[in-house]
């Protein structure tokens, strides 16, 4: 039998969360279900421990957080990773599983996007944009055709979770997955699920403005990590353009006349060439340390692999 462990990070959920544990330990009797509580100042805790639920602590808020210690404290063949909001219908866990087990899938995106229900049931409209864009500019900048990005709604490989380096604290959770699925070459699937709003009276501990502004950072920062050479290239390329603009009047005049009368201008341009040729030649030396670390975690990946089937041939024997 392989060891199944459902994950539910929760913060001030007394409303949903009981309902969430007993619907998955209806679907998946033979799973462990882990709610790990946030610092809640409700009953969360006491009803998911009712519920038949594993209850453990985090004290460092933020689902990040959350999600880093789950990781890191669980052993189990394969994750799932569910809100505790009562949003994702647990009979549908099935296909995220399977998707696990039997085609070797890294992580199980739930996609909420592709048959309308997220537009359909969500209320905050806000939320929807945000998705779409931080959607379009990771498809864009790591040249991905993912659908859902911030879906709370996934399914993990032990080799996923056991390598994944988690370093968002907050919401930025689910955008770190996805790009460092992209670039380490993950085996990534997307199954289109059913989602249902919150119930009434309970609300989301999402901020719009000020989480989605956390979201877009963090991926720019992991874009300058992931691709350096591309992100430093581009600066380069702009402290260029503004060289040229800047300093064309000044090569022109010198060409005509043998005089630089607009001292000013000729500094500055020189200034922004320097500037170009440095963040250019970071790129360069950036881009090798990333290439290397990533030989590194090639070889960490090829050691747990290795690791595992030593396990279960031992287990099998």
């Amino acid at each position: 039998m392989k060891k199944i462990a459902v994950l539910v990070p929760c913060y001030n959920e007394e409303l949903t969360v009981e309902k969430v544990v007993k619907d998955f330990k209806r679907e998946l009797p033979q799973a462990d279900i882990y709610v790990y509580d946030n610092n809640s100042t409700d009953r969360t805790a006491e009803l998911a421990l009712a519920a038949g639920a594993i209850v453990r602590y985090e004290k460092k808020q933020g689902k990040g957080n959350v999600v880093k210690s789950m990781f890191r404290d669980i052993d189990a063949d394969c994750y799932i990773m569910v809100d505790g909001d009562d949003t994702y219908p647990a009979d549908e866990v099935h296909k995220l599983i399977d998707a696990v087990m039997n085609h070797h899938a890294d992580m199980v995106i739930g996609d909420r996007l592709s048959n309308g229900t997220y537009f359909e049931e969500n209320k905050r409209g806000f939320h929807g944009l945000g998705n779409r864009l931080v959607q379009g500019l990771i498809n864009r900048l790591f040249s991905s055709h993912l659908n859902d990005i911030m879906t709370g709604y996934r399914a993990f490989s032990k080799k996923f979770v056991k390598c994944m380096p988690v370093m968002s604290e907050g919401f930025q959770i689910e955008t770190e997955m996805s790009i460092f699925s992209l670039v380490n070459g993950m085996n990534i699937v997307e199954l289109p699920i059913t989602y249902r709003d919150r119930p009434e009276g309970s609300e989301s501990k999402l901020n719009t403005f000020k989480d989605g502004f956390k979201v877009l950072v963090t991926l720019f920062d992991l874009f300058k990590n992931y691709r350096p050479f591309l992100f430093f290239g581009v600066l380069s390329f702009l402290f260029i353009v503004l060289g040229l603009i800047v300093g064309m009047p000044v090569l022109l005049e010198f060409s005509l006349t043998h005089v630089i009368s607009k001292l000013p201008s000729a500094v500055l341009a020189a200034s922004l060439m320097i500037l170009a040729a440095l963040l250019l030649a970071v790129g360069v030396v950036v881009d090798a340390i990333k290439n290397q670390t990533r030989t590194m975690f090639e070889i960490s990946i090829n050691q747990f692999i290795y690791h595992e089937n030593q396990v279960n041939g031992v287990e099998n024997e």
